[in-house]
C-alpha cells in the first residue's frame, strides 16, 4: 500500500483500449456483489435521522433563548446543515432513487430549501469536477481563483490570486470561514445563468429559505447575539464542508492537457481515500471512499467501504497506485501541497 501520495509517482497509462477493459472487469466484479442496488433503507433511516436533527436544532433555538449558549447550538447546527448538504450529494449522484425526477425534487427540498445552497447550481459545477477531476482547465474545483493548485498555475497567477498564493498553505482554513457565505453568493449569482434549468423556482425556494431563516434566529434571539449565531453558524459550516471535501483531491495528481489517462486510472490517480472506520464514514458521508465514489458514482453510501476492498485488490492486480491514508496525514499534505505550489510565487519564477 501506498503511504505517500501519487502525485510523483505516476506511470503512463497502458492503452485507452486495454484500460476500458480494466474498468469493465471491474465493474462487473461490483456488480456481482450487489454494490450497484439502491439501499432505500439505509437512505430513509438517515434522511429521518438529518431531519430530526434539523428540526430539533430550531426547536433548541427557542427553548435555549437569550443565552450565549446558543453559540454552541450555532456550531452543532453546522455539522446538521453539513449533513443535509451531503445527503443533496446522494440525491444529485442518484444513489437514493434510480429516477431522475425525485432525484431533483429531493436535491432541491435538500439544498435550496433546507440548506440554502442551489441544487442546479452545483449540480452542474460537480458534473464537470466528476468528469475531469483534477484538471487544470477543466475541473471547476481546481480553478486559480483565490487558490492556486499546481506550480503552472502559480506562474500564471494575477491579481488576489497572486497576493493569497503567497502565503495560502497559510490562508487556506481562514478562507473556509467564508465558504458559507460563498456558496450563498455563487448559488445566487448562478440564477442569472443560461445553464440553470430552474431559476425561478431555485430562486424561490432560495428566498424561502433565507427569509425563514433569519426570521427564526432574528425571533429567537436579541440582535446582537443573532448576529453572533449566524456568523458562527456560517463560519463554521464552510470549515466543516471544506474539511469534507478538501483530502478527496486536493494534493494528488494533477492532470495537464499533455495527460492522456483513461477513466478508471484518471479517477483512481486524482483521489484520496481517508482511512478512520465509522466516525469518519459518518462524519464524512461516505466521501472518505472518493476514489470508489468517482468510479461509481451512483453507488450508495453503506456500498463503498466494501467496494473499497475490491478496488484496491483490483488496483493491486493491475500495478496501478492506490491511496489512502488518515485524516490528519492528509490535511497534513494538502498544506504541504499548496505551500509548494505557491513557490513560483514567493521566489519570483
Amino acid at each position: 500500500m501506498p503511504t505517500q501520495p501519487v502525485t510523483m509517482t505516476v506511470a503512463p497509462a497502458p492503452q485507452a483500449e486495454s484500460a476500458g477493459s480494466d474498468f469493465a472487469r471491474l465493474s462487473r466484479r461490483m456488480a456481482a456483489e450487489g454494490l450497484l442496488d439502491r439501499r432505500p433503507g439505509y437512505y430513509a433511516a438517515r434522511t429521518a435521522l438529518v431531519l430530526a436533527a434539523f428540526l430539533g436544532g430550531w426547536w433548541a433555538l427557542f427553548a435555549l433563548g437569550d443565552t450565549w449558549w446558543q453559540l454552541g447550538l450555532a456550531a452543532a447546527m453546522s455539522v446538521v446543515f453539513a449533513q443535509v448538504a451531503l445527503l443533496s450529494h446522494d440525491l444529485a449522484h442518484r444513489q437514493v432513487f434510480s429516477r431522475r425526477l425525485p432525484s431533483e425534487i429531493g436535491g432541491r427540498i435538500a439544498a435550496n430549501l433546507l440548506m440554502g445552497m442551489s441544487y442546479g447550481w452545483w449540480m452542474n459545477k460537480h458534473t464537470r469536477h466528476h468528469a475531469n477531476p483534477n484538471h487544470e482547465e477543466r475541473d471547476p474545483d481546481v480553478a486559480p481563483d483565490l487558490l492556486v493548485w499546481s506550480q503552472r498555475q502559480a506562474r500564471q497567477a494575477s491579481g488576489i490570486a497572486r497576493f493569497i498564493g503567497r502565503r495560502q498553505a497559510f490562508l487556506f482554513v481562514p478562507l473556509l470561514l467564508l465558504e458559507g457565505l460563498n456558496l450563498s453568493f455563487n448559488s445566487f449569482r448562478a440564477l442569472r445563468s443560461p445553464t440553470m434549468k430552474r431559476p425561478v423556482l431555485e430562486g424561490v425556494l432560495l428566498v424561502v429559505h433565507f427569509a425563514a431563516y433569519f426570521g427564526l434566529v432574528f425571533a429567537a434571539l436579541p440582535a446582537g447575539k443573532a448576529i453572533a449565531f449566524l456568523a458562527v453558524h456560517q463560519a463554521l459550516l464552510g470549515v466543516y464542508l471544506g474539511a469534507v471535501f478538501a483530502p478527496n483531491h486536493k494534493g494528488m495528481l494533477m492532470v495537464t492537457p499533455e495527460m492522456k489517462l483513461d477513466f478508471l486510472r484518471r479517477q483512481v490517480l486524482t483521489s484520496r481515500n481517508v482511512r478512520g472506520g465509522v466516525v469518519i464514514d459518518a462524519v464524512m458521508g461516505g466521501l472518505n471512499y472518493q476514489v470508489e465514489h468517482h468510479l461509481f458514482p451512483s453507488m450508495p453510501t453503506p456500498a463503498l467501504g466494501r467496494a473499497a476492498r475490491i478496488t484496491r485488490e483490483f488496483c493491486a492486480e493491475e500495478g496501478i497506485p492506490y491511496y489512502e491514508t488518515g485524516l490528519l496525514r492528509s490535511y497534513r499534505e494538502i498544506f504541504a501541497h499548496l505551500h509548494r505550489t505557491g513557490e513560483p510565487i514567493r521566489f519570483g519564477e
